[in-house]
């Protein structure tokens, strides 16, 4: 097998998911190099300038290359991926899911209370921790993993949320941080999860990133991915969900939140196949009000 180009950004957390990818090919024998890409979103341009909104700002550039046949896959945070699969690129592989959770990282050692601000640019953070601890400010909080953190160090905020799978593979530690059980914060669909695309006729490479695919974190990455497609896939919903497989079953459960917390509607089911698990919560999130709330924000 000849050697493969990596498409990847250049951030930190970035390059450290392509390196894991890297060592994933090269345990199967194959030589892979990784070209750092710089994306819209990294030169600071408008959600608005980018058909696929603000997720697609991330990925613009690399989707590019990729189709250019500068690299030869693509990797990618599952959850910046927009729901809706490329006509000439698919998703080639799912490795092994780090940990789904979100970590609430507060700037001292009190407990996050009403009065105290938390910084995040995520409607689905913002809309779940206002649910969570009644009277908390929200602050739009921006930048990569490090940033946020000095930001919090400053005090320019009391907390912040971030990935628990960010934090482990830049091994960072916070001081006074705890992970939030899914009954306090459900993740982003996709939450890490690791996603390698590729050209659809690129066989040759296909037969070698099946060999990286995780049947566990497929099942539950494509059942968070069709809910997002069944309840309006917009780039930046208030949308919490998380999927485990059960034997010869999916579980799924999410919850759909007004930004300023007030109204949250959750559901859950299980089923034999990710479309039809992701149908049965969509209808119950829908017939308890959700597609209201959506509307709300933009994403139905």
């Amino acid at each position: 097998m000849r050697s493969l180009r990596i498409g990847s950004r250049r951030s930190a957390l970035a390059t450290v998911q392509a390196e894991h990818v890297r060592a994933l090919l090269f345990a199967q024998g194959v030589e892979a190099e990784i070209v750092g890409i710089t994306t819209s979103g990294d030169e600071g341009a408008d959600a608005s300038s980018s058909p696929s909104g603000l997720k697609g700002l991330w990925i613009d550039a690399i989707l590019a290359a990729l189709r250019d046949g500068e690299v030869d896959l693509a990797v990618h945070s599952a959850k910046d991926l927009p729901a809706e699969d490329e006509d000439d690129l698919v998703i080639g592989a799912v490795p092994a899911r780090a940990d789904p959770h979100d970590v609430l990282v507060l700037r001292d050692e009190r407990e996050l209370a009403a009065g105290m601000v938390v910084g995040t640019s995520s409607v689905r953070r913002r809309a779940q921790i206002q649910a969570l601890v009644g009277g908390v400010g929200v602050a739009d909080l921006r930048g990569n993993v490090e940033t946020r953190l000095g930001k919090l160090a400053a005090g320019d905020v009391d907390a912040t949320i971030l990935a628990a799978a960010g934090l482990a593979r830049l091994e960072l530690e916070p001081a006074h941080a705890r992970r939030l059980e899914v009954d306090e914060m459900l993740p982003a669909p996709g939450q890490g999860c690791l996603a390698v695309q590729r050209r659809a006729d690129a066989r040759d490479v296909a037969a070698v990133l099946a060999l990286l695919d995780d049947h566990a974190a497929r099942a539950a990455f494509e059942t968070e991915r069709a809910l997002m497609r069944k309840i309006g896939g917009g780039c930046a919903l208030p949308l919490g969900a998380i999927a485990a497989v059960k034997i010869d079953t999916i579980r799924l459960a999410a919850c759909v939140a007004s930004p300023d917390g007030v109204r949250v509607v959750k559901a859950a089911a299980e089923a034999a196949e990710p479309e039809r698990a992701a149908a049965l919560v969509a209808h119950e999130l829908e017939s308890k009000g959700a597609r209201a709330i959506l509307a709300e924000v933009g994403g139905a």
